[in-house]
């Protein structure tokens, strides 16, 4: 049996790798939102005047904290933002869209099957069950824009 020869291995070899294994992933953030219909209507939200965006139209949602998945996130968000406890959501629609001089954010839309609570509007100026053929009428984020082109 051969032996294979040592390679030596020289300090700016190992400072190199080092600082490449150190170099982070760029992280895109996620954002889910989620789809609520009752009675052939649709939970939107307007969003504060103190807020970003102020005082455009959303579905209830936020970003996705950590290694939450886009359900657990979704889940999570409605309990903070509305006082429900939602179950049975599933993905609708993802897309990655870019705001003017932001990084991208990749948008995830999941319809939620049920919920169990009484609706309360804990961080939204206002709160309104709209029919889907009028969303368009609101002015929503831009973001939003592309699912709306197919949603409604």
């Amino acid at each position: 049996m051969r032996r294979r020869p040592i390679r030596r291995i020289k300090r700016n070899d190992v400072d190199r790798r080092n600082a490449q294994a150190k170099t982070p992933t760029p992280q895109v953030t996620r954002v889910v939102a989620g789809i609520l219909e009752r009675e052939g209507r649709v939970l939107i939200c307007r969003r504060r005047a103190d807020q970003p965006h102020a005082l455009k139209w959303e579905f209830p949602g936020g970003k996705i904290e950590g290694e939450e998945t886009p359900e657990a996130a979704l889940i999570r968000e409605l309990r903070e933002e509305l006082g429900i406890e939602a179950s049975g959501a599933s993905e609708i629609a993802r897309y990655e869209y870019a705001y003017p001089g932001k990084k991208p954010i990749l948008l995830i839309f999941l319809r939620v099957a049920a919920w169990a609570g009484e609706l309360e509007n804990r961080i939204f100026e206002t709160v309104v069950w709209e029919e889907r053929g009028r969303l368009k009428e609101y002015d929503f984020l831009e973001g939003d824009a592309p699912f709306l082109e197919t949603f409604t």
